[in-house]
């Protein structure tokens, strides 16, 4: 499918994106074998144009060297038709890490868009060059880069017309026993978030299966892996609706003890992919 992150609160509209010491943090998707449909069909309500752009986004031979070839577990289309992202639409890649979705967003929002690449300090610094050469010489000069604290992300209020989270949530829950991730506050992080977005706008969050009822101080540090359930609680809490649930990504032959980074099964998690709208 060709179509296929303390520098103190260095709150930088020029900043760039990164992530933690430890195992990195997971990004998008395995495919696979058979994946189960969405509950809902999202790209229905997008245009044939705004799912052209989405497509020319992705074939784009201009791409960062190598971002093409993580297409095929990452799956890009499915998840940027399922934000519903259009050109002119401003965006947040949140947690952005070395930006592969953020060149993707900014390619399908195109000129008169924007693209917000969020990091943390410790995200930024897990991406080490690779900022540089995706944003280096204004080569997306509709993206802007933001590094700082989630609970002090300086969003402006009823600017943003999505956001997107891509393997990233779950590491605001993460409580690392060496030290290597900074103590982060979800429900802090989303005060800041949610009065940024506008009317109608929406949240993806695209993440790592842990089994329910999970306690996420022991399955984010232990595995990478959240319980879908406090997603979803943990967004309404923020004030948003809960909107649909994509199975693109479910995978029931999972094992869902295992670490995200364990060779049998990366790129191959069971993922929930859930989508939030601003009333």
């Amino acid at each position: 499918m060709s179509r296929a992150l303390l520098l103190a609160i260095s709150v930088s509209l020029l900043t760039v994106a990164g992530c933690k010491k430890a195992p990195p943090p997971e990004q998008p998707p395995a495919e696979q074998a058979a994946p189960a449909a969405t509950a809902a069909a999202p790209s229905a309500e997008l245009s044939a144009e705004d799912k052209a752009a989405i497509f020319a986004s992705i074939d784009n031979i201009e791409r960062l060297p190598g971002d093409m070839d993580e297409d095929s577990w990452r799956r890009p289309s499915e998840v940027l038709m399922f934000l519903q992202v259009r050109p002119g639409m401003k965006v947040v890649d949140y947690l952005a890490a070395g930006g592969y979705y953020t060149e993707l967003l900014s390619r399908v929002v195109g000129p008169n868009g924007q693209v917000i690449a969020y990091n943390n300090p410790a995200y930024l610094k897990f991406s080490g060059e690779k900022p540089k050469q995706r944003y280096g010489d204004d080569r997306l000069p509709n993206v802007v880069q933001l590094t700082t604290p989630p609970e002090e992300a300086p969003f402006e209020p009823n600017t943003l017309d999505a956001a997107l989270f891509v393997m990233s949530y779950h590491d605001l829950h993460w409580k690392a026993k060496d030290g290597s991730w900074p103590s982060t506050d979800p429900a802090q992080s989303l005060a800041k978030l949610v009065p940024a977005l506008k009317s109608g706008a929406t949240v993806v969050v695209l993440d790592h299966a842990a089994v329910a009822g999970a306690d996420p101080a022991v399955s984010v540090d232990a595995l990478h892996r959240i319980d879908p359930a406090i997603i979803k609680r943990e967004f309404e809490a923020a004030g948003l609706a809960f909107d649909s649930e994509s199975k693109a990504f479910a995978n029931a032959g999972d094992d869902h003890t295992k670490p995200v980074f364990d060779p049998a099964i990366r790129h191959k998690t069971d993922q929930v992919m859930y989508r939030f709208r601003k009333s």
